[in-house]
């Protein structure tokens, strides 16, 4: 891989990263209602399957997947069931005090593994993994060190994605003092994960 290709990788990648997808959702509502430096912890849940991810494809194993339709349409429609119950427990979820939200679901155990969760049973993050960063890749050279400069920048822009989203949800906090708002918010951010998990039954395989 040369230089230019992968300065064209850059942005190109960090755009993907940026898109307002369902776990950059949950980095919003998740700083909104336990700060900042939770939500980017808790972020760590999601690099965990997007690294597996990228092993993945690094192996070659990645091709057996794309190529099984079966497993493709399990991962899709347990990507789409999962996204599709956070949306129903945002919804329903009360308008309680921010102080005792803080403590309702907030261990950082959880949020990680919500993470982890929605990035793994999500189709769009797997035809990235297996159809645009390969498109990156010199095949006249080792593959393995190309794979893992593009993974690595795939991982360290995603970060600044969760960091940048996760402020964006500290901001929205000074407007969720008000239990109405809460509710409506919660609400907002339910229907668009089950927006998003409707969307991935018509996700298809490159």
């Amino acid at each position: 891989m040369s230089l230019s290709a992968w300065l064209f990788f850059l942005p190109a990648c960090f755009a993907l990263n940026m898109a307002p997808g369902p776990n950059n959702l949950l980095s919003i509502n998740a700083a909104a209602r336990h700060g900042f430096l939770k939500a980017v912890v808790a972020g760590a849940g999601r690099l965990v399957a997007f690294a597996t991810m990228i092993v993945l494809t690094a192996t070659g194993l990645a091709v057996v997947l794309q190529a099984s339709e079966l497993v493709f349409l399990a991962i899709k429609l347990a990507g789409a069931a999962y996204l599709i119950w956070l949306a129903i427990q945002l919804w329903r979820s009360d308008a309680g005090p921010l102080a005792s939200m803080a403590d309702d679901g907030g261990s950082l155990a959880r949020m990680a593994r919500r993470e982890c969760f929605v990035a793994a049973g999500n189709p769009k993050a797997i035809l990235v993994f297996t159809a645009f960063l390969p498109q990156f890749v010199d095949i006249a050279k080792p593959m393995l060190p190309q794979f893992t400069v593009l993974g690595a920048s795939f991982l360290v822009l995603e970060c600044i994605a969760i960091a940048l989203y996760s402020a964006a949800g500290v901001y929205l906090a000074r407007w969720l003092a008000r239990a109405s708002v809460r509710r409506w918010f919660n609400r907002c951010c339910g229907a668009f994960l089950g927006a998003i998990g409707v969307s991935f039954l018509f996700a298809r395989r490159a």
